[in-house]
């Protein structure tokens, strides 16, 4: 399956599968260490009124060559203004881990009265306020590889060839830099619904962490829970999507394909 990176506007924004005609647009955030490719199996099962695009971040992929903005506030910015210059069509803005930050620092720029944004779904990551104060980037490297094994992001024999820790390992480093040094400024809460999904046996996050990012919206939120560990989404891609397009109340259970 191709992309297209709407050449013309920026290089942030990737789209999978064209639906000119839908009614949502489901924007994407990786985790960190994630590229915008790491959704393009959802395109084949989402519902036709719904069409899937991917941030895709510096320093990774066909933006390999290009560097981390200096904060995820300034990225967070470039971002929105990408989505803002689009065509106005509602947005749905999905953010696992890492994303969900970055997701989140969107919507309040697009919800300002920038953008089309009508819902926040975050995953993996705890409310802004509950954040971990973790250091994982200063991490040696091995240390750093048993913490990505033990999350699930990656498997350890990938890891074991010198070509893939060198390509992988700067990008981890530089995710998490930026994340690790992002510190919460308080916003009004969003004009917008805000839908928490986290796995059961998440590490990264607790249910009540989970559960903070209600603080962040007045017009409502829910809290959906699934088996799994901190990439639950992965395993389980098929029942995220479902859930995803009943909370947007989108599509049909019979319009969706049998297999991914």
């Amino acid at each position: 399956m191709t992309w297209s990176a709407d050449v013309g506007t920026d290089a942030w924004i990737r789209c999978f599968r064209r639906r000119r005609r839908a009614a949502v647009r489901l924007v994407c955030f990786p985790h960190a260490s994630g590229s915008a490719g790491y959704f393009r199996p959802w395109a084949a099962l989402l519902p036709p009124d719904v069409e899937l695009r991917a941030v895709q971040y510096p320093g990774r992929e066909d933006r390999m060559d290009e560097p981390m903005p200096e904060t995820l506030t300034a990225m967070a910015v470039q971002i929105a203004a990408a989505l803002a210059a689009r065509d106005q069509r509602d947005l749905v803005l999905f953010g696992h881990s890492m994303g969900a930050v970055v997701a989140y620092e969107v919507a309040v720029r697009l919800a300002g009265g920038h953008g089309p944004v009508n819902r926040l779904v975050v995953s993996g990551q705890p409310a802004p306020h509950m954040t971990r104060d973790d250091r994982r980037n200063v991490l040696g490297d091995d240390e750093l590889i048993e913490e990505l094994v033990d999350l699930g992001g990656v498997e350890r024999q990938l890891l074991r060839d010198d070509d893939v820790r060198r390509l992988l390992l700067p990008v981890v480093r530089a995710d998490l830099r930026l994340i690790e040094s992002h510190r919460y400024t308080a916003h009004d809460r969003l004009p917008i619904p805000v839908s928490a999904f986290t796995g059961t046996s998440d590490p990264e996050v607790t249910e009540e962490e989970a559960a903070g990012w209600e603080r962040y919206t007045r017009a409502g939120f829910d809290l959906h829970r699934f088996e799994g560990d901190h990439f639950y989404l992965t395993a389980q891609r098929r029942q995220v999507v479902q859930r995803l397009c009943a909370v947007l109340g989108v599509g049909a259970a019979s319009a969706w394909p049998s297999t991914p």
